[in-house]
């Protein structure tokens, strides 16, 4: 309890210094876009690895010299645990947006920082706004913006670490389209955190495992066809050399 207690204490003291912050990320805009979206996504890698180390997790990362560090990519990812947009993000080391439901779009102050991120809000109910999102997020592609998702399209709460949903194929038009390489991404040990014992948290340990870029430019037809579910099994692949 202690644990959940200091993680939301952070948070709400972050939020509330972000009054300040946020509106400093738009006057650094003013002169430097590039300046105020390397700003933000600092500042927010940043307050993610304090709510880690809050929070007992033990980070241990995988492949990470295999992701570009002088272009945009798109991050894929499986999805267990609320603690997965966390823990990923503070390893961030260049603009990154993130897709993530239209639900957290009503969270105050953390919903300014997502616009400021270039974070898109999306309604998997409705097919139209959902198109809208993707194309939004080619065109920041295109502008150098890497991208993260997690094409399950919610958590799964399969008992193994191995158990995931189908990977939609309408998030990796993101890549297809931009032009930008796919890293895939096996986040082990994230719900050992949070949902296995909630209300609790405890500590405990997490394998970030990033996987060799895809690029769609070298694959056939037959290949881009089945783009998502050669993603999702080199997700798989990731996920059963971290146990």
């Amino acid at each position: 309890m202690i644990r959940l207690i200091l993680a939301l204490t952070f948070v709400v003291i972050f939020l509330l210094i972000s009054l300040i912050l946020i509106p400093l990320g738009y006057l650094i805009g003013l002169f430097s876009m590039d300046a105020r979206d390397r700003y933000a996504q600092r500042m927010i890698s940043w307050a993610f690895k304090v709510v880690g180390i809050i929070c007992g997790a033990h980070i241990e990362v995988r492949g990470k010299e295999l992701v570009p560090d002088d272009e945009p990519v798109l991050f894929v990812a499986n999805h267990r645990s609320i603690f997965d947009i966390v823990l990923l993000y503070a390893e961030m080391f260049r603009p990154t947006a993130i897709v993530s439901k239209k639900e957290i779009a009503a969270i105050p102050i953390l919903n300014w920082w997502m616009i400021l991120l270039h974070c898109r809000f999306m309604d998997r109910k409705d097919l139209k706004q959902s198109l809208k999102v993707i194309l939004g997020c080619i065109e920041d592609a295109k502008k150098g913006i890497s991208m993260m998702i997690y094409p399950e399209g919610t958590r799964t709460t399969g008992a193994s670490e191995l158990d995931m949903l189908p990977f939609k194929d309408g998030s990796f038009k993101i890549a297809t389209k931009s032009g930008i390489k796919i890293v895939p991404v096996a986040l082990h040990g994230t719900r050992a955190i949070f949902e296995e014992q909630f209300p609790l948290m405890r500590s405990g340990r997490v394998v970030i495992s990033f996987g060799a870029p895809i690029d769609p430019a070298s694959l056939d037809k037959e290949g881009l066809k089945h783009l998502a579910h050669d993603c999702q099994e080199e997700v798989k692949k990731l996920l059963e050399q971290s146990i």
